[in-house]
């Protein structure tokens, strides 16, 4: 995995930028569905909300693009987590959630000396940033957290809550939908839990 890390980093001047960053998507992508398809399919679901809240709130067409693909790439940390941590979420020791949530850092620290991915890493690393400050890893509060970190924070909680495969708490959509609502203001920015509820229409 480093080494085709350390390949995309050092891709040529002379690439077209849409073609280099499609071949450094679709190779992590194939990483992370060779370590867990269940983490494969919420990432390709929790791209497909993201892109749902940025349209809604009319964000320009190049940071919707920038969104989706940080979206696709959010968990991609979770390739320095062995699987018998990730296997126990979220029931894990100290030790265990120390090292669960540093994944965050980790993916970030993977794609920042990727040319094609430097604009995408803080969506990365703050997508676990709450709105009340009581996130991690930088207990970033507000409008300090990136805003694409903030819509990918939605996107994730809501499948992470109505998806089978991934859910621990097994909410149905109308659920998943009252605790993002609940949670408004505190875990999540208002505007952008607004924006989602209203992409479902």
């Amino acid at each position: 995995m480093v080494y085709m890390l350390s390949l995309m980093s050092a891709e040529g001047n002379g690439i077209d930028a849409n073609e280099t960053i499609n071949g450094v998507v679709s190779t992590l992508m194939l990483l992370i569905q060779l370590k867990n398809t269940k983490l494969y399919l919420h990432s390709q679901q929790v791209a497909n909300y993201a892109v749902s809240i940025a349209a809604k709130m009319r964000l320009p067409r190049e940071e919707i693009e920038r969104i989706r693909i940080a979206a696709l790439l959010h968990d991609i940390g979770h390739l320095t987590v062995p699987n018998s941590v990730l296997a126990k979420v979220p029931y894990l020791s100290t030790r265990e959630m120390s090292t669960y949530k540093n994944h965050s850092n980790s993916g970030s620290y993977m794609l920042e000396n990727i040319p094609a991915c430097q604009e995408i890493t803080p969506y990365i690393r703050y997508h676990h940033e709450r709105w009340d400050g009581q996130g991690y890893p930088k207990r970033l509060k507000g409008v300090n957290i990136p805003l694409g970190a903030r819509i990918i924070a939605v996107a994730n909680h809501y499948d992470r809550f109505i998806n089978p495969c991934t859910s621990h708490w097994a909410k149905t959509r109308n659920e998943a939908v009252r605790e993002l609502k609940n949670q408004s203001g505190t875990g999540f920015d208002p505007d952008v839990v607004k924006a989602f509820g209203e992409s479902l229409g």
